[in-house]
């Protein structure tokens, strides 16, 4: 065992029994390198990514390879989701150095930390131009011993040449109509019409654009922007991409038509695509859109909900493929004999809806299941009885590694997703689920003066401190979670939490958000990205929930904070709409006002009251906040001097310091939020 052996992130612990005597991120790891004059291998990572387990393989676990690093280097290995902030920086240098980037991630450093030699993947010996990893690691020891100076000065030159890059200067204000129209404008030409989505392959799901697109049309009327959203998440959820059995969905697609997912399940994706299905039902009706927001809620609940009540980090794309090796897809892939195997007489009509084929559509005569039926008929009760089979079938498969460590951020994204949906199609189990969560992030991650802790596991808070984007998605979960409870507790968490942004994360001068907190840890660049990435920026994130708290409470200062922060997204959204697509979301709340609305009745077993609160949830309004309780309850500053309406309970509606007058009717609520 080495040091990772204490660590508390799955992929470091997946490492403890290398005979590569591993460090975790710390200033004794550089200490050792400077005491001993060794150069730091970096090697950065996470628990469900595939290549990340093939090197891992070839190379960490190889003796030789081992005894050369253990003698020449000293080795640090990081959990890219545990430590996002040294994952950004230093991915920023490969990518600059080498134009592209990706995981694993392997950096050589100087013992302050200063980078040298960049590379992602080296296999164990040379293959398509690339260098053996032990060719890379005696090259950079001969560097290093022979040329030191000229090691140190080009290490000097990238530290100084990240440190000259500046971010792109935000605008003053806030986007307005034109910017947006821009960037719905910029989306339309990348978009796929064919195969929908944006891009070629591999092609991701592009969450935050769909819910800019949603916003976008339910505040302009805009069918184009609309349809863009209905036609690609129709093809993702008949894509391969989505788990046809289990729900959820999978990374990316490897190819352009959503058919051949990367199989890992990341809790990031899955939250944030659950609430734009739901959302799309919201805005639709759509029998496809509510079936794969439950089915991907029920996945996130089932598989990824840890023993504390929170939520694991991933499923890992690898498994068992019942030979002991393991092998990516092995748990989800088909072959026409294995369902002959399990339906017997009905594999016929299975192959044919879920598009198995004695080719297959993957690897070794396998194919992804897949619904590439668009016309015909079939028999519904028949057809969930195959899917169980199926499912029941798979279950008895070696199941993918679980990553159990609880993400903040991701975590309140699933708050946020869990309590929507439930609360749309009237299941209380998920909204259940979303307080679990959150109980979590409150009693582990936030401590005393606010402040969270990036992860946990088993109930046992991580040692790194939260960054923006778990301050903005937490609060966003605490403000959905208020919302639909109509416990405004959680709006004080919010608060709480929103209230660092400002105090911590935000240059006083411009309004510009830093991901890392002004006390952080010193890293050679203080990370600043407002582009999304898998998840919302932090920045985007923290103006999104500040924006909202502003709503619901009135405070200037949060709305003030959120518009500086926005002045980023008058600047990207025009010009690369879809690496800031929760800025324009957000951006289209602001337009919209935000909407606030106030539900006011005798009590919580009210049927009224509750017709009246589920009418505001559903609400499209871009970003709308809804504050539900009694006339003399201080839970939400929305309530105060709100009564009932002739003893009857009423919904008030306000936009931009000016209120409509109260409604008690549904349906008349339902005309005020269109």
């Amino acid at each position: 065992m080495n040091r990772l052996a204490h660590e508390t992130s799955p992929y470091l612990l997946q490492h403890a029994d290398n005979p590569v005597d591993w460090w975790p991120w710390s200033a004794e790891a550089f200490a050792e390198a400077r005491r001993t004059n060794r150069p730091v291998l970096l090697s950065v990572g996470y628990s469900s990514c595939h290549w990340c387990h093939v090197m891992a393989h070839e190379s960490f676990e190889d003796q030789a390879t081992a005894d050369y690093l253990n003698e020449h280097f000293v080795s640090v290995k990081v959990d890219r989701e545990e430590r996002p902030d040294v994952d950004a920086v230093y991915m920023e240098a490969v990518q600059a150095a080498t134009g592209h980037g990706g995981w694993p991630m392997t950096v050589f450093l100087t013992p302050d930390a200063e980078p040298f030699y960049f590379g992602t993947y080296y296999p164990p010996a040379p293959r398509h131009g690339m260098p053996s990893f032990r060719q890379v690691l005696e090259g950079v020891q001969q560097a290093w011993t022979t040329r030191h100076d000229e090691v140190s000065e080009v290490a000097g030159k990238i530290v100084r040449d990240l440190a000259q890059r500046e971010i792109v200067r935000q605008a003053a204000e806030a986007p307005g109509e034109q910017e947006l129209a821009q960037a719905l404008l910029g989306l339309t030409r990348e978009y796929d019409p064919q195969r929908g989505g944006f891009g070629g392959a591999p092609k991701f799901p592009a969450s935050m654009v769909l819910e800019f697109l949603l916003r976008h049309h339910a505040r302009t009327g805009a069918e184009g922007a609309l349809q863009m959203a209905v036609d690609t998440c129709e093809r993702m959820a008949r894509g391969g991409i989505y788990d046809q059995l289990g729900g959820g969905f999978a990374r990316y697609s490897v190819d352009r038509d959503w058919i051949v997912p990367h199989f890992e399940k990341m809790l990031y994706d899955n939250a944030l695509l659950c609430r734009v299905y739901a959302h799309l039902w919201r805005a639709t009706g759509s029998d496809l859109a509510r079936r794969v927001a439950l089915e991907t809620a029920d996945f996130l609940v089932r598989e990824l909900r840890t023993a504390e009540g929170g939520f694991a980090s991933a499923l890992d794309a690898d498994s068992d493929d019942g030979t002991g090796r393991h092998v990516e897809g092995a748990y989800y892939v088909w072959t026409p004999a294995q369902l002959r195997d399990v339906l017997g007489d009905d594999a016929e009509l299975a192959a044919r809806y879920f598009g198995v084929t004695e080719e297959g559509t993957f690897e070794h005569g396998q194919s992804v299941l897949q619904l590439p039926q668009t016309e015909g008929v079939f028999d519904a009760e028949k057809i969930a009885s195959v899917r169980r089979r199926l499912f029941d079938a798979r279950a008895r498969r070696p199941a993918p590694g679980r990553d159990d460590k609880v993400v903040a951020a991701w975590n309140g994204l699933a708050v946020a997703a869990l309590a929507e949906t439930g609360a749309y199609f009237g299941r209380p189990d998920l909204v259940e689920a979303a307080l679990g969560a959150a109980d979590l992030l409150v009693r582990v991650h936030l401590d005393e003066h606010a402040r969270l802790a990036r992860t946990s596991k088993d109930g046992r808070v991580g040692p790194n401190a939260g960054v923006l984007e778990d301050y903005g998605d937490v609060a966003e979960g605490f403000l959905a979670l208020a919302s639909v409870t109509g416990e405004g507790v959680w709006l004080d968490f919010a608060g709480l939490l929103l209230d660092q942004v400002p105090a911590r994360f935000t240059d006083p001068e411009t309004g510009a958000l830093f991901d890392t907190a002004s006390d952080a840890e010193r890293l050679i660049r203080r990370p600043q990205d407002p582009t999304d990435n898998a998840a919302p920026s932090g920045w985007t994130a923290a103006a999104g929930a500040l924006l909202g708290y502003a709503a619901h409470t009135g405070s200037e200062a949060h709305r003030v904070a959120a518009e500086r922060a926005l002045g980023v997204v008058k600047t990207l959204g025009p010009r690369v709409p879809r690496f800031i697509g929760w800025g324009l979301a957000v951006a289209e709340a602001l337009l919209d006002g935000p909407r606030e609305v106030a539900v006011v009745g005798p009590g919580p077993d009210d049927e009224r009251t509750a017709a009246l609160h589920r009418t505001a949830l559903l609400g499209a309004a871009p970003g709308a906040v809804v504050a539900c309780g009694t006339p003399d309850g201080d839970e939400f500053p929305l309530l105060a001097g709100r009564t009932l309406i002739d003893g009857a309970p009423a919904a008030y509606v306000c936009r931009g310091f000016v209120c409509d007058l109260p409604v008690t009717d549904p349906e008349a609520l339902r005309a005020r939020l269109a």
